[in-house]
């Protein structure tokens, strides 16, 4: 997995293997993107969280009231029914 920083698609299309793509895509699954600013915003939106919940008599802040260009997460039925109740 050497390398492949820096590259353009197309080089990287060429030079990479299947194999290193389906350790590439197993990696991103597990830790997110790439972006240095995406996790840049990720760990200031979680100590903001922690911060605003250790400051808030309710707490009830997430990750994403802080986190602009994260995706929210899809909720199911069930949590939308247990958010209602709370």
């Amino acid at each position: 997995m050497c390398g492949i920083g820096g590259k353009t698609i197309a080089e990287a299309q060429q030079t990479i293997s299947y194999p290193e793509f389906v350790q590439w895509a197993k990696y991103r699954a597990k830790r997110g993107s790439l972006n240095l600013g995406l996790r840049v915003e990720r760990g200031s939106a979680l100590l903001a969280t922690l911060y605003a919940n250790s400051k808030s008599k309710n707490g009830g802040y997430g990750l994403h009231d802080f986190a602009p260009y994260h995706d929210q997460p899809i909720l199911t039925l069930d949590e939308l029914k247990q958010w209602d109740q709370a």
